[in-house]
């Protein structure tokens, strides 16, 4: 079994007012004894297994991944090669706002290893881009794709947000645009939410901004399926396009889908690195300290930890087989064309789910919200927006 690995990387230049990640702005000073930290925390993990896990993907995310230097991010990938067996065709992403790339920078991050970059673009629009409190402009956007095009990268995630307060349908359909016309690999599409303890939220809650139109948000999202459609990209995910070949097969994943992500929405073991970070590996679940300066204390004065724990873990909850199985259900149906694979279920459990969930699935099929397969079960597409009516039934 390949493994998966998220480092995040806590650092921005600005808190964006919808932001409930844990990021931290004006903490630049931290970063190389951050880099330091995890390093020592990637060893302390890679020795507890007794062993050399396999990798089949890395991910920073953030934050703002790219404001570390490259030699920083060298440092980094260093580690884990030495720790972990890295796979030859391993996906190795990392975040970046559009505003805080060069081409030399790119380039450099080029050579260390990366092969995919996911850029945080969110909007097309300056007034919109503004309330986000977003510090590039579009432009910047164009500078920085074409800029990673030029240092090599063939795939390119770009992330977009729709249902903002006063968004109007036109504003988003005019994003879309400009957008599709970059011809990046992957989409990302997410609606607003607003978090507890964010700005946005607060202004929301004041009076100061319109809540956003959930009606408005689901035609803003059924537009954009359409546009996504059109313009070759297939869904495989809620929220989550990739081109695909005109002849893709039903239930195929698009071979440009985030493979990191995937090893999520299957429910395949992920160690979590870094300050915040989530894992779910070894039959446990287990969180991160989510302090920069606490997480670096905890980890160059901590001892090594059974796998797959490190000095820095602060929650933990062993995960029985139902939990599992119902954790592999509920995540599997977020994959459009996928879905629950049958075939994986029984291999992983030794048991067909449905003898487990029939009750569950019954009911869902008969609301006409999901869709039962001689090999999978999935959402039809009306439900997409209904998911978590699904999702509940696992939890």
């Amino acid at each position: 079994m390949a493994y998966s690995l998220y480092l995040h990387i806590p650092f921005c230049t600005v808190r964006c007012a919808y932001c409930d990640f844990n990021t931290y702005a004006g903490l630049e000073a931290l970063i190389q004894p951050y880099t330091d930290a995890l390093c020592q925390e990637i060893s302390l993990v890679a020795k507890s297994v007794g062993g050399t896990l396999p990798v089949h993907t890395i991910f920073l995310g953030g934050g703002t991944p790219s404001l570390l230097s490259p030699e920083q991010h060298g440092q980094i990938l260093t580690c884990l090669a030495q720790h972990f067996q890295i796979t030859q065709q391993c996906e190795i992403t990392f975040e970046a706002n559009p505003g805080t790339v060069s081409l030399a920078q790119l380039q450099a991050l080029k050579v260390l290893g990366y092969n995919r970059i996911s850029f945080g673009v969110q909007s097309a629009q300056p007034h919109e881009l503004k309330l986000l409190d977003r510090l590039h402009s579009f432009e910047q956007v164009l500078s920085a794709v074409e800029w990673a095009r030029k240092a090599g990268f063939a795939n390119l995630n770009l992330d977009l947000i729709y249902g903002l307060p006063h968004q109007a349908l036109e504003t988003w359909e005019n994003t879309l645009f400009q957008v599709l016309p970059l011809g990046a690999e992957h989409l990302s599409l997410y609606a607003l939410s607003l978090e507890y303890g964010t700005p946005m939220r607060a202004w929301v809650e004041q009076g100061k901004l319109p809540s956003p139109d959930p009606d408005l948000a689901a035609l803003m999202y059924e537009t954009a399926s359409a546009r996504m459609s059109d313009a070759g990209y297939a869904q495989y995910e809620i929220s989550n396009w990739a081109k695909a070949d005109p002849a893709l097969g039903d239930g195929e994943t698009p071979a440009l889908a985030c493979l990191h992500n995937l090893q999520y929405w299957r429910n395949e073991a992920w160690l979590g690195l870094g300050a915040g970070a989530h894992g779910s590996a070894g039959g446990y679940r287990y969180s991160v300290t989510r302090s920069p300066k606490g997480y670096i204390e905890r980890v160059m004065q901590g001892t090594p930890q059974p796998f797959p724990f490190s000095p820095a873990v602060v929650e933990s909850e062993a995960l029985d087989v139902a939990t599992a199985m119902a954790d592999t259900m509920l995540l599997g149906l977020r994959l459009t064309r996928e879905g629950v694979s049958k075939a994986r279920f029984a291999e992983r459990f030794s048991v067909e789910y449905t003898q487990v969930f029939s009750q569950e699935l019954r009911e869902l099929t008969n609301l006409g919200l999901i869709e039962q397969l001689p090999e999978r079960a999935r959402l039809v597409p009306p439900a997409y927006l209904l998911a978590n009516e699904a999702f509940r039934r696992f939890v």
